[in-house]
């Protein structure tokens, strides 16, 4: 009986590791936001305004609202029009929590404008 009993404890760390390897993969995703930069007039940073429509609770009439959020630019690759990717990241000062994945869509610049 003690010989029968041996192989079963074995068996159940090794099952356990596998399940502990798998565990340890990343599972959540960092939310992504689309939206227009507005200003880029700080250092490897830009402010993104994100549009939101949703339906009031009540009355059902759809609703724009919009949110400002500071996001990171190392490159400082974003002009002020341009539509862009933002993504969630850890602290990076006081106000930004976001960094720039990729510019989705060039703006119209202000020097076209007045040619």
């Amino acid at each position: 009986m003690a010989e029968a009993t041996n192989p079963v404890p074995v068996a159940e760390p090794a099952a356990a590791e596998k399940t502990m390897a798998v565990k340890a993969a990343p599972t959540g995703k960092r939310k992504q936001r689309v939206g227009e930069v507005v200003s880029n007039k700080m250092t490897k940073t830009i402010v993104v305004r994100v549009e939101r429509r949703f339906p009031h609770p009540q009355f059902k009439k759809i609703i724009t609202s919009y949110k400002k959020f500071y996001a990171h630019d190392e490159k400082a690759e974003a002009k002020v029009g341009d539509t862009v990717r933002i993504e969630e990241s850890r602290p990076l000062s006081k106000l930004k929590r976001w960094r720039l994945v990729e510019v989705v869509e060039r703006g119209v610049s202000a020097t076209a404008v007045a040619a």
